[in-house]
């Protein structure tokens, strides 16, 4: 009886196997306990190319299989997310009994890390860990050991900061090195660090303590995107002669995916692959009586006696004449359909229009609306100068976001350009995706603009909530970034020395203003030069407040987790955790030898002295050296006594004590002494009124953003997540 069942299930498992191929005719379906569909192939000729071909290794209990172009193993296959989790090599430096050094490579593959769903982590104490492609910078995080807590506390800290650290990784990653040194170039431990590209699932997987005991750990999962359009010498798409697509498959997602027609299941790459769903069977079943079931659907069916009304029977009157149904039946679908044609126009507006409200009300919570107007309603000038917009006004504003105003794109949105039914011009970021972890950021940042009236700080005009993403809508600066002013400066539109300390002293006064001269003291955190635009005149205005925090006057500082972007991040704050005024003048002092140098804030080969700008500026300074990383154009412009002053100044701001550096009010007046003495008259020469600049350009979703024009991949993705990732903050 045993031997009977078995056969039984056999038969029954042969059978669901044969209905539903998974891979070519004749070719092998699983390795172990891994299912290995097509285009994936084991053995010759049973995969869609020579990248997609996967060798079974019998020699393991159970057998694992392991792709041929990339030798990884296989973990498991999806078809409808076209993704293949593999295990992928822990990079360890300085391990006892571990090689240093395990790299990837994806490139003339039709792999690459997926940026959705992969974590770059590090491990370890005093751990920088830099995520190197060719000579750029993609992204990196850093990972330290408290000395507060116990060797045990460090591991049960979870990963954001200490003893691990992670962040997202830019799309289409391929290949790439890791640099795992000390955080603090001084610093000669060389203790055991770690880093790895990691499926971020893995985490929430894994019990704490086994996460953390990556000592003994080789590989990890990850996550890696594939397409069968890989090949730019031999393009397949599903036009071409002999489509990707079997039988009951269609295509999608740029020509290039295969999916099943509804009513279907199965491998949609496979000539038959897509096989019919009975939805008779006893799962699916829904008739109240009889079910046929036909290709991709099924029809029902009632016995003698009664009429069939979709899924049910309705039962008819017992007078026996045949004829006297067909006439009921008749007369029942005759009114049902004038009733459908009488009621569907009279309800189809007002279905549809209480749908959108629905729906707009849904966004408007979804996005904070609450919250926002609860801010708001404390100060009622703010509730009249920050408008909330609906989004038939920016539809109108923007030609319905014709594709004609767009000013850029990013990886997190697109800004548009608009003209307000009052004739001001505005710009409109439109993100593409905002999740609940950057919904807090988005209202601080309304909230914060929307107390500030001053000339060097963008002006918030309001937001749209009722939409599936928020928008910001901001008043329109046309001539880009400083940051792409200073790092690609051509001779059109010089960069001279007068502009440079006329946006100096303005960037300056802008701080001070938040500082000291608003109602509420604000710290601004991320002041950097991609977040400096310049308007017509190529006056400065500070902008992205995402991160910014308000302080009340009998309170010095903010406790927070360490955000910023790196090489304008101050060092006291990242070992105390305490943000001051004085962290901005640090910042601030970054952009200073931008302008004085015209290099990046984090240097790359040969000037790479000091491992940053700060720290060879510095260097420079102490040998009396300071003409040799000087831009040519302050030499040659500046006056000796003016370039000396200047360099002072930011020498100051880059204190490591931050009670040593000096206020923004200081630094204000000084800038103004040193402008005076040069004869600068407040205004840009006549040639630079009424110039735009050549790209017009808007901060869409951070720093790395800022340099996607001209500059290269090095700060688009460098800055991908702050440094450390956790969202709680609070004040003192």
């Amino acid at each position: 009886m045993f031997q009977v069942i078995i056969l039984l299930l056999w038969l029954i498992t042969a059978q669901s196997v044969a209905e539903n191929p998974l891979a070519k005719p004749s070719c092998r379906e699983r390795c172990g306990n891994i299912s290995i569909p097509y285009p994936f192939g084991i053995g010759s000729n049973c995969s869609f190319d020579s990248t997609f071909a996967v060798t079974c290794n019998d020699s393991f209990k159970p057998p694992k299989p392991f792709i041929d172009s990339i030798n990884l193993e296989v973990l498991q296959i999806s078809l409808n997310e076209s993704t293949v989790k593999v295990n992928n090599p822990v990079i360890t430096s300085n391990c006892p009994g571990r090689a240093d050094g395990q790299y990837v490579d994806l490139r003339e593959t039709p792999f690459w890390f997926s940026e959705t769903y992969n974590r770059f982590t590090a491990m370890g104490c005093d751990n920088l860990a830099l995520v190197v492609s060719e000579s750029y910078i993609l992204t990196g995080c850093m990972s330290i050991c408290s000395i507060y807590l116990s060797p045990s506390l460090n591991e049960t800290a979870g990963c954001n900061g200490i003893n691990c650290s992670q962040t997202r990784i830019p799309y289409g990653l391929e290949f790439f090195n890791v640099s795992l040194r000390s955080i603090d170039p001084n610093n000669n431990q060389d203790g055991c660090k770690y880093a790895f590209m990691v499926d971020k699932q893995w985490f929430s997987d894994k019990d704490i303590f086994n996460v953390f005991n990556v000592s003994n750990t080789e590989y990890v999962p990850a996550v890696l995107n594939w397409t069968l359009n890989w090949d730019y010498y031999n393009e397949v798409t599903c036009n071409t002669s002999g489509s990707l697509c079997g039988d009951n498959a269609y295509c999608s997602v740029n020509h290039t995916k295969c999916f099943c027609l509804e009513g279907y299941e199965g491998n949609p790459y496979l000539s038959s692959g897509c096989r019919d769903i009975d939805e008779c069977s006893e799962d699916l079943h829904r008739c109240e009586e009889f079910c046929e079931n036909i290709p991709g659907s099924n029809k029902c069916f009632c016995s003698d006696g009664y009429l069939s009304l979709g899924h049910s029977c309705l039962k008819l009157p017992n007078n026996g004449n045949s004829r006297t149904k067909v006439i009921i039946a008749s007369t029942f679908s005759g009114v049902g359909v004038l009733l459908l044609l009488i009621c569907t126009w009279w309800l189809y507006r007002e279905v549809n229009r209480r749908k959108e409200a629905k729906l707009k009300e849904k966004f408007f919570k979804r996005n904070g609306g609450l919250l926002l107007q609860q801010q708001l309603s404390s100060d009622q000038d703010n509730l009249e100068t920050t408008k909330l917009f609906t989004s038939k006004e920016l539809e109108k504003a923007t030609d319905n976001f014709n594709a004609n105003r767009i000013l850029g794109q990013g990886g997190q949105g697109t800004v548009y350009k608009g003209m307000l039914t009052d004739g001001r011009i505005i710009a409109i970021k439109k993100s593409k995706a905002l999740d609940e972890g950057k919904l807090e950021q988005f209202i601080n940042e309304v909230v914060i603009l929307s107390q500030i009236n001053q000339r060097n700080v963008v002006k918030l005009f309001g937001c749209c909530l009722e939409t599936e993403v928020p928008m910001l809508v901001y008043e329109f600066i046309p001539n880009g970034t400083l940051f792409q002013y200073i790092h690609d400066q051509n001779d059109e539109f010089p960069l001279t020395w007068d502009l440079r300390l006329r946006i100096a002293t303005e960037i300056a006064g802008a701080l001070f203003y938040l500082h000291s001269a608003a109602s509420i003291a604000i710290y601004h955190r991320d002041i950097k030069s991609a977040n400096i635009l310049l308007d017509e005149k190529f006056r400065a205005k500070i902008s992205d407040f995402g991160i910014s925090r308000s302080i009340s006057v009998d309170k010095t500082h903010l406790t927070t987790a360490v955000h910023g972007t790196l090489g304008y991040l101050d060092p006291e704050y990242f070992q105390s955790n305490q943000f001051t005024e004085k962290s901005d003048v640090y910042s601030f002092g970054v952009v200073l030898v931008e302008l004085l140098t015209g290099k990046m804030p984090i240097l790359s080969g040969k000037s790479n002295e000091g491992g940053s700008l700060t720290t060879y500026f510095l260097l420079t300074m102490k040998e009396n050296r300071l003409y040799d990383i000087l831009d040519a154009r302050v030499v040659k412009e500046g006056r000796k006594e003016e370039i000396l002053a200047f360099a002072n100044i930011a020498k100051r701001c880059l204190y490591l004590n931050g009670s040593r550096r000096p206020t923004m009010k200081e630094v204000v007046m000084e800038l103004d002494e040193i402008r005076m003495s040069n004869g600068a008259t407040g205004t840009v020469k006549q040639s630079y009124n009424n110039v735009e600049y050549a790209t017009e350009y808007y901060d869409l979703a951070g720093p790395w953003e800022a340099a996607s024009t001209s500059t290269g991949s090095f700060y688009r993705a460098m800055d991908i997540e702050p440094l450390l990732l956790d969202k709680s903050s609070s004040s003192l």
